[in-house]
């Protein structure tokens, strides 16, 4: 049986680490090594700032983090459950952010064993990661 895990970030760029911080939790108790909480970690963080941020004109007011733990296995949803999308972009880099989420995305797929991107009917985004011990 897993255990479920949700919580809803508001979609400013230094709410991240929260995210980044609650996985790597999730993940320890999952039975993951330190190296492959890490990567679960860099990926978190690279699909919240894709969800929140790459691809439209302002952040995310919100996005979801959901992460289904069991033993050696940790699945892991992050998808946009804003209303708007109005929070305005102030830095530069991310002013580029659809070529930069391109980058995160093939980052993401590095590190953990599946990537699954779903575009919902409302036009929102959302990345399903999947990370299991190898055996």
């Amino acid at each position: 049986m897993s255990d479920k895990l949700t919580f809803v970030i508001p979609g400013k760029p230094q709410y991240i680490t929260i995210a980044r911080l609650a996985a790597a939790c999730a993940a320890d108790s999952a039975g993951f090594n330190v190296e492959e909480i890490e990567d679960i970690k860099n990926a978190v963080g690279e699909a919240c700032k894709n969800i929140s941020c790459h691809g439209s004109e302002g952040f995310a007011e919100k996005y979801q983090v959901e992460c289904l733990v069991e033993e050696g296995k940790i699945e892991i949803f992050v998808t946009d459950i804003s209303d708007s999308h109005k929070l305005q972009k102030l830095e530069k880099p991310c002013l580029d952010c659809p070529n930069e989420g391109d980058l995160g995305l093939y980052v993401i797929k590095s590190l953990m064993s599946s990537v699954e991107l779903i575009e919902k009917s409302d036009c929102k985004k959302a990345i399903k990661m999947t990370k299991a011990k190898q055996k």
